[in-house]
């Protein structure tokens, strides 16, 4: 039966109104992006690379009363807002000169990164911790980028003695986000009151601070941390994570700071499932990460 001509005016009145009214309405936000994300979508070349989109400066830190110096590695663009920020500590005998190549090569995938020296090359691990903190406050209340910095995004590394410092302070300060201990030497074995996400990285080879009797033990007692990992680079000896560096270490450390520092998802994919390859000898973690 036709439809009126009247009765079609009218479906066509309601029909308009309706549109109207859907594009008038405010439209849902969108769900933001992870506030924190600095840089563009990571891929495996990226991480690899000796250096991030991010140019970076540096500031050298005079010796203080809380630690023995450094130098302050961080981006010069501040467009996406503030960075998370690391200090990093050398090992026995050894000052921030051993550790540097990370400075800038971190700094410049979008974080603040302080490499110290200690206030005597013969530090103990424990000491070192107190002093990688110590490090972390500077940064965050008199340093001259600590306008730069998110305060409540901070990490700690270290080599050696330095790694067992990084423990150390991690045990110390469980609201850092992040800790990554390098072929770590401390006394203490068991770890279980560390409540920070950690990444232990041992060498295969390390004759050092070999892993049966620091890395591998000292992961299997932190059993309270959040999110745990343990890398063993294949056929490297103590000295892996010092000058020279060492794309193994550089690119997972990278990706565990970028996904708890900076909550990060975009780099779990580098994570879990655990890499395997030929520069890995072993990969350990709770994958999947919460």
């Amino acid at each position: 039966m036709p439809v009126p001509a009247r009765r079609k005016a009218s479906l066509l009145t309601v029909v308009c109104a309706a549109a109207a009214a859907f594009l008038a309405a405010p439209v849902a936000p969108a769900i933001a992006a992870n506030p924190y994300e600095r840089g563009p979508a990571p891929t495996n070349a990226s991480i690899e690379a000796s250096r991030g989109t991010f140019a970076t400066a540096q500031v050298t830190v005079s010796r203080t009363s809380g630690f023995g110096g450094g130098t302050i590695y961080y981006p010069t663009d501040t467009s996406a807002g503030t960075f998370g920020a690391v200090a990093i500590a050398p090992g026995f005998t050894s000052t921030q000169s051993s550790v540097a190549w990370l400075g800038p090569r971190l700094a410049s995938q979008g974080f603040v990164v302080f490499t110290i020296n200690t206030l005597s090359t013969l530090d103990q691990p424990d000491s070192r911790g107190t002093q990688l903190l110590a490090a972390l406050d500077y940064l965050t209340r008199t340093s001259t980028v600590r306008t730069r910095i998110d305060a409540n995004r901070l990490g700690v590394m270290g080599h050696s003695m330095g790694g067992g410092g990084s423990l150390a302070a991690a045990r110390t300060r469980p609201a850092l986000q992040a800790a990554i201990p390098m072929t770590p030497w401390h006394g203490t074995k068991g770890w279980s009151t560390v409540r920070v996400p950690t990444m232990i990285i041992g060498a295969e080879n390390d004759t050092v601070a070999p892993v049966s009797s620091h890395a591998e033990p000292f992961y299997t007692s932190m059993t309270t941390a959040p999110e745990k990992a343990y890398l063993e680079v294949n056929n490297a000896s103590h000295s892996a994570p010092t000058s020279g560096g060492n794309v193994t270490v550089a690119k997972y450390s990278l990706s565990w700071l970028k996904r708890f520092i900076d909550d990060d998802t975009r780099y779990d994919q580098f994570l879990c499932p655990p890499p395997s390859g030929s520069t890995i000898q072993e990969y350990r973690a709770t994958c999947p990460h919460s």
